[in-house]
C-alpha cells in the first residue's frame, strides 16, 4: 500500500508540473501576437499608418509584419521597399547604408589590427535618440554597434574595438570618445564626461539626451527601463479562505476522517520581482515568501471501535512559510493601469502537526502545489490580485494518511521600489 501511495503522489506531482509548464506555454502563445499602432515610409517617401507586430526585436530585423486594420491579412515589409518604420512611443527603425566594423570580441577570433575594418552594408538601425544629435544601435547576435549623426550629416559608427597586440595582450580602441568630443561639444557637457562615457545603451543615451538639452533642440528618446528598474520589491498582505480535510487509508482509522470548517485567515509576504528585459517588459519572474496559518479543532464523539464507542479530538495548528516561484505576464491598459496573470509553483516550509488525543501526532510536511492568479496594478505601485491554489497534501510523508488543504485568496500589494 505504501508503494502505491508514493507512486500515486509522484504521478500527481508530475501532472501538476505538466499543467504548470502548459500554462506558461499558453501565456507565451497568447502574448506573442501583438499588433500596435505604427507606420512605415516606403522608398517614394509615402507614409502609411498601420498596425505593426511588436516582436521587441533582440537583434535588428530585416523585415517586419503589419496589417492595415485588425481584420486585415498580415503583410510583410522589408528593408528593400521600406526606408523607415516604427511603433508609436515604442520603437523606430531607420534604413541606412553605413560602414560597419564586424570585428569579433571572441578571444580566438580577435583582430590584431587597432583600426576598424569597415564594410558597407544596408541595415535597419534602431533609433535610441532622435534629435539634433541622433544615436542608433545595431545588434546581430553577439555583435553590438552604435552609430550617430549630427543634424543632416551621414551616419557613422562610434568606434569601439577590442584587439590583440603582438604580445597577445587584449586592449580596446575607444576612439568613440574622441568622436563625441569632436562633434558633441556643449557648455553643459564637461571634458571629464566625454572620457568617462561607456559604450552602452544607457550611458550613450544619457549623453546624447544631455547634448540635445544643452543645444535647446527637440529630441525623442526611445529609452527602455534600466537594469535597476527591472527589480521590484513589494509588500503583500491578504486574506486566505482555506479548507482542510484529513483522511486515512487504514480501515481502523477511517472513522477519524474529518472535514474541518472553512476559515478566513491573514497572510503577509514580501515579493521580489524581476522584469524580463524583452517583449516590452510584459514578462517577469517572481519569488514571494509568505507567512500564513490555519488553526482548527474537531471533536469526534462516539467513534465505533471493536469494543465500546469512544470520543477523540483532532487539533491542527498549521503555520508555514510558502515560497511561490512563478512567472507573470502583464497586459497594459494605459500608462497607469495594467492587468496581469501569473502561475507559480509553491514550496511549503512547515514544522506543524496534527494532534490526536488517542493516536500519535502526525507531522505536517506539505508537498508542492500550484497557484494561479489574476490581478490589476495601478501606477506600478498598488496591486490587487485574486489567487486560486491547487490542493496541497499536508501529510505527504505519511503512508496511510492524507490531508487536503485548499486555498483561495485576495492579496493587496504595495511596491516599495
Amino acid at each position: 500500500m505504501h508503494f502505491w501511495r508514493l507512486k500515486f503522489k509522484n504521478q500527481y506531482m508530475k501532472a501538476k508540473l505538466f499543467f504548470f509548464f502548459l500554462f506558461i506555454s499558453f501565456l507565451n502563445c497568447f502574448s506573442q501576437i501583438s499588433f500596435e499602432k505604427g507606420y512605415f515610409i516606403n522608398n517614394s517617401g509615402q507614409k502609411t499608418e498601420c498596425l505593426i507586430k511588436n516582436n521587441d526585436w533582440k537583434k535588428n530585423p530585416k523585415e517586419f509584419e503589419y496589417k492595415s486594420s485588425e481584420e486585415d491579412n498580415i503583410i510583410k515589409g522589408d528593408i528593400i521597399s521600406v526606408k523607415e518604420f516604427g511603433i508609436y512611443d515604442v520603437s523606430k527603425y531607420l534604413r541606412s547604408t553605413v560602414n560597419i566594423d564586424r570585428s569579433s570580441k571572441v578571444l580566438g577570433q580577435m583582430s590584431r589590427i587597432k583600426e576598424p575594418i569597415f564594410k558597407e552594408e544596408q541595415l535597419f538601425l534602431k533609433v535610441l535618440v532622435d534629435g539634433k544629435a541622433s544615436l542608433f544601435k545595431y545588434v546581430d547576435d553577439n555583435l553590438v554597434r552604435f552609430f550617430y549623426k549630427i543634424d543632416n550629416s551621414i551616419i557613422e559608427q562610434l568606434i569601439f574595438k577590442k584587439y590583440k597586440t603582438k604580445d597577445n595582450q587584449v586592449v580596446t580602441n575607444k576612439i568613440f570618445r574622441q568622436q563625441l568630443l569632436n562633434d558633441l561639444r556643449c557648455g553643459a557637457v564637461t571634458i571629464d564626461e566625454f572620457y568617462k562615457v561607456n559604450y552602452s545603451d544607457n550611458r550613450l543615451t544619457d549623453f546624447f539626451v544631455k547634448y540635445n538639452q544643452c543645444s535647446n533642440s527637440e529630441y525623442k528618446s526611445f529609452e527602455k527601463k534600466t537594469k535597476e528598474d527591472l527589480f521590484n520589491l513589494s509588500l503583500k498582505v491578504g486574506l486566505n479562505n482555506s479548507s482542510l480535510d484529513i483522511q486515512s487509508s487504514r480501515r481502523a482509522f477511517t472513522n477519524r476522517n474529518t472535514d474541518f470548517e472553512n476559515q478566513t485567515n491573514f497572510k503577509i509576504g514580501l515579493e521580489i520581482e524581476y522584469i524580463l528585459p524583452f517583449n516590452k517588459n510584459k514578462w517577469s519572474i517572481y519569488l514571494e515568501p509568505t507567512y500564513q496559518k490555519y488553526e482548527a479543532e474537531k471533536e469526534l464523539l462516539n467513534i465505533p471501535t471493536a469494543t465500546i464507542p469512544i470520543d477523540d479530538k483532532i487539533t491542527v495548528n498549521y503555520s508555514s512559510i510558502e515560497l511561490p516561484i512563478g512567472v507573470r505576464h502583464y497586459m497594459f491598459l494605459n500608462n497607469n493601469s495594467k492587468l496581469f496573470i501569473n502561475a507559480a509553483l509553491i514550496f511549503d516550509l512547515s514544522s506543524s502537526k496534527f494532534d490526536f488525543e488517542r493516536l500519535p501526532d502526525l507531522d505536517i510536511r506539505g508537498d508542492n502545489n500550484l497557484v494561479f492568479g489574476l490581478g490589476y496594478k495601478y501606477r506600478d505601485r498598488y496591486s490587487l490580485e485574486f489567487r486560486y491554489a491547487t490542493t496541497r497534501d499536508l501529510l505527504s510523508v505519511q503512508s496511510s494518511w492524507s490531508a487536503g488543504y485548499k486555498t483561495s485568496s485576495v492579496t493587496f500589494g504595495y511596491t516599495l521600489f
